[in-house]
C-alpha cells in the first residue's frame, strides 16, 4: 500500500493563468522543484496533479499544473494539501534525516545512563534547526535541539533516541 506524505499547500492563486502559490517549509523548496506529480487528496482517493512548471518566489513556490488554466480552475484547489509517495521522499533523505511520523513516539533515553527519559509527541523547527517534542516521564513537555551533539543516536528499528540529557534540558 502505497503511503503518501505532504509536502505542500495550495494557499492561494497567482495571475490569472492557473499558476497556484504553494506553501512549503524552506528546507523543501528544492526538494519541490525536483518534483514532475504531486497528489490531492479527494475523500479518500489521492489524485494526481502534474506539474508544467515550478519556480521559486519569496517564501512560496508558484505551480503551473497541466490542465489547470484559469484562476477559475485552480480557486477549487485552494486550501488542499499536496502529497507525494514517502518513497519519493526516502530517495531524497540523507543517512541523518528522518521523516517526523517515523520520530513521533520514539521513546527517549539517557546516553550516560541507559534512563528512559519519556517519548517524542513532536518535531518543529525553530529557523535555526529541528526540534523534537519530548513527554518526559514526569508528564512535562520539553523541546530539545535535534542535532547530533544532543541527539547522538536515533535507532528507528528498536523504536528509541538516546540524548546526551545536558544539565537544565528537560525543566
Amino acid at each position: 500500500m502505497v503511503k503518501y506524505v505532504s509536502v505542500g499547500k495550495i494557499v492561494n492563486f497567482h495571475g490569472i493563468k492557473g499558476e497556484a502559490k504553494v506553501g512549503c517549509s524552506k528546507s523543501q523548496q528544492d526538494f519541490f522543484l525536483s518534483l514532475d506529480t504531486v497528489y490531492l487528496k479527494n475523500n479518500s482517493e489521492y489524485v494526481p496533479l502534474y506539474i508544467e512548471s515550478v519556480r521559486p518566489n519569496k517564501n512560496l513556490m508558484i505551480v503551473k499544473f497541466e490542465g489547470i488554466n484559469s484562476i477559475n480552475d485552480i480557486l477549487e484547489y485552494k486550501g488542499n494539501l499536496l502529497f507525494v509517495d514517502e518513497s519519493v521522499i526516502r530517495e531524497t533523505l540523507d543517512e541523518d534525516e528522518f521523516l517526523i511520523d517515523e520520530l513521533v513516539g520514539l521513546e527517549v533515553f539517557d546516553n550516560n545512563d541507559g534512563k528512559k527519559l519519556g517519548f517524542v509527541i513532536g518535531v518543529s523547527n525553530n529557523g535555526a534547526s529541528d526540534l523534537i517534542s519530548v513527554k518526559t516521564t514526569s508528564k512535562k513537555i520539553c523541546l530539545i535541539p535535534f542535532v547530533s551533539a544532543i541527539v547522538p543516536v536515533v535507532d528507528i528499528e528498536n523504536k528509541k533516541i538516546m540524548i546526551n540529557n545536558l544539565e537544565g534540558l528537560l525543566e
